[in-house]
């Protein structure tokens, strides 16, 4: 049987978590086997830009970072699931990428 990679990307994890709930229970309820959500280590992008606009003044400095959260399902490729899994809504800060795997 074919497997499907779902790979989960968010800055927001209370709504990383509430879509990977969503992915976890249609596949409960189709009795499909389900591996995860694993968690994938947070990746961090730091940013550090100067206060001053015009290069004038005393040197100091603002660093803003940005966490990207990350969380892998491997589950059957069960078509009705995958339909299901493409019909529920996802917030607009998640992103989420499915993929079809050999057996």
């Amino acid at each position: 049987m074919q497997k499907a990679r779902i790979k989960l990307t968010s800055t927001d994890t209370k709504q990383l978590k509430a879509v990977c709930d969503q992915i976890a229970d249609i596949s409960r309820k189709l009795g499909t086997s389900i591996k995860g959500p694993i968690p994938i280590p947070t990746k961090r992008i730091k940013v550090t830009t100067r206060r001053a606009p015009n290069g004038s003044g005393r040197e100091s400095y603002e660093t803003w970072e940005l966490r990207l959260h990350k969380r892998v399902i491997d589950m059957q490729a069960d078509p009705k699931a995958l339909h299901l899994i493409m019909k529920t809504p996802i917030p607009k800060e998640v992103n989420i990428e499915m993929e079809i795997m050999g057996p």
